[in-house]
């Protein structure tokens, strides 16, 4: 889905090791250039240290990226010569007890010059304890050849961290998260617990926004200056402007303008567009709908599929009603009108400029500018017969 007709994928349908795997793309080998080499269960590899692959190959046919480490465990030992040379990577079971005390390590990450690839690539063969084709074998083939093999070493071993258990998963996301918080923070950016703050990849943050714990920024989200986000909110696929503040709330696929304010515990969906000096308070769900600048709707209200005026209020309780059952409905709330609470609004319908919708109506018809509509029940009242009923209820109690 990300790379979407940017990859082409090669079935190796025979597993028989890495060098084998290499091979089923030998239809690159007429192609000039660079070929670097990745698994797939290695996702937190760099930027930069591909960049360092791909450059330092321009001047050598091979790079391989190793790692120092203290316990080097059942990883591949790279084997030097007196000249301190690269000429072998041997697997931790082929090797010798002398080769297992090497500390530098294989990481499976390798840039070639794509001549010197193909030229040697059928060169493998499978004499080893697990009849395989080693793509480290061509790290002697090379050697033995006399071409230039250069080690480059991996600044933090968990760029090259293999997930192979939901244990291991964790341990990597954990990996990124802080690797990416602390970016943030060197960009100006204030989180009050990195460790509880997850921010995806393909987010951008202004200098001097803060972010509280519990904030999880999913997808691809660009966050303005001076953004205050409160705890426990979930932001995915928006833009915040500067200066705006984000209270324990969801906002999904929505564009909220600076010096706005939202929640504690609104719900935005998807294509909402609320202007600047906006609020939109608690309880509130807004889906598909614009609010323009300097509206309010401070609480427990549903707005769908509708256009807010500049300086309209919404009071509490308010529904624009846009589903018959078949199908949505729009509703057009002009500037300056007033929808008292409990109010709901059948689309589709527009209410006009600086109307005012009484509380507790139900509206299905258009309404004109600066006209003031009402409609309610007739209000009956009995004298006395609440004291009759508490009579009742507290004979039987």
């Amino acid at each position: 889905e990300y790379f979407q007709n940017r990859v082409q994928f090669h079935d190796q349908e025979e597993l028989l090791g890495t060098g084998h795997a290499v091979m089923q793309v030998q239809d690159l080998q007429d192609k000039e250039g660079k070929t670097i080499l990745l698994y797939g269960d290695c996702p937190l590899v760099q930027p930069e240290t591909m960049e360092s692959l791909f450059k330092e190959v321009e001047s050598v046919d091979m790079v391989v990226l190793t790692a120092d480490l203290k316990d080097p465990g059942e990883y591949g030992r790279v084997v030097r010569d007196n000249q301190g040379k690269v000429i072998r990577i041997v697997e931790y079971r082929d090797a010798s007890d002398h080769e297992k005390k090497i500390r530098e390590i294989n990481t499976g990450i390798y840039c070639f010059n794509n001549k010197s690839l193909f030229k040697y690539l059928n060169e493998l063969s499978t004499d080893n304890s697990q009849n395989e084709y080693y793509i480290t074998d061509l790290v002697e083939i090379f050697a033995k050849q006399n071409l230039e093999i250069k080690a480059i070493k991996v600044n933090d071993i968990n760029e090259v961290m293999g997930i192979n258990s939901r244990v291991q998963l964790a341990q990597a996301e954990k990996w990124l998260r802080q690797h990416i918080n602390c970016y943030w923070m060197e960009q100006g950016v204030t989180l009050i617990d990195p460790n509880n703050t997850y921010i995806s990849t393909d987010t951008t943050i202004g200098q001097d926004t803060i972010i509280y714990p519990g904030t999880y920024l999913k997808g691809k989200n660009q966050i303005g200056q001076r953004v205050e986000i409160r705890g426990n909110t979930w932001l995915e696929n928006v833009e915040i402007g500067d200066n705006t503040i984000i209270e324990a709330s969801k906002i999904i696929d929505s564009k909220v303008s600076h010096d706005v304010k939202v929640g504690p515990f609104a719900h935005l969906r998807n294509g909402t567009i609320i202007e600047a000096y906006n609020r939109i308070g608690n309880f509130v769900e807004v889906k598909k709908s614009t609010f323009h600048e300097d509206a309010r709707c401070a609480h427990l209200s549903y707005i769908g599929d509708t256009t807010v005026g500049k300086k309209v209020n919404i009071g509490a309780g308010v529904v624009t009603v846009n589903f018959d059952g078949f199908n949505k409905h729009h509703t057009e709330i002009e500037e300056g009108a007033f929808i008292g609470s409990n109010v709901n609004l059948i689309a589709p319908i527009t209410v006009g400029k600086e109307a005012v919708v009484a509380a507790g109506s139900t509206i299905k018809k258009d309404v004109a500018d600066g006209a003031l509509v009402i409609e309610r029940a007739m209000e009956t009242t009995k004298e006395g017969y609440g004291w009759k009923y508490l009579a009742k209820k507290h004979e039987k109690e």
